[in-house]
């Protein structure tokens, strides 16, 4: 699946670097689609990701440190060249499927359980 530029107003707020703005709508109730969306380069260090559907995202060269993704739905989604110092990763995303993808990205396969 191609990552895509939507028109979703929450994820425009996303590129336009208005995290905190984006987690405030959020927390109001406002729904938004972020599935296979491109978010290449984004700075998102201070997203609420809790519940976020990142599913088949381009995540190449985002600056994710200190990320809480425990919550976050990534099957498919590519993180090569992001930054991910300190970032929690889900628990069913193994450590080999999160460094094949940050090295050469590959998409996140969720192992079974």
């Amino acid at each position: 699946m191609a990552s895509t530029i939507k028109r979703d107003p929450l994820y425009q707020l996303l590129l336009a670097g208005e995290v905190e703005q984006f987690n405030e709508r959020r927390r109001a109730g406002e729904a938004c689609d972020l599935i296979a969306c491109d978010m290449r380069s984004l700075d998102l260090r201070k997203l609420d990701a809790v519940d976020l559907d990142l599913a088949d995202c381009y995540l190449h060269q985002a600056d994710l440190r200190g990320l809480d993704l425990s919550c976050a739905n990534l099957r498919g989604a590519s993180i090569n060249g992001a930054k991910i110092a300190g970032t929690y990763f889900p628990a069913e995303l193994s450590a080999e499927e999160i460094t094949l993808s940050l090295l050469h990205g590959t998409r996140m396969r969720y192992r079974n359980k």
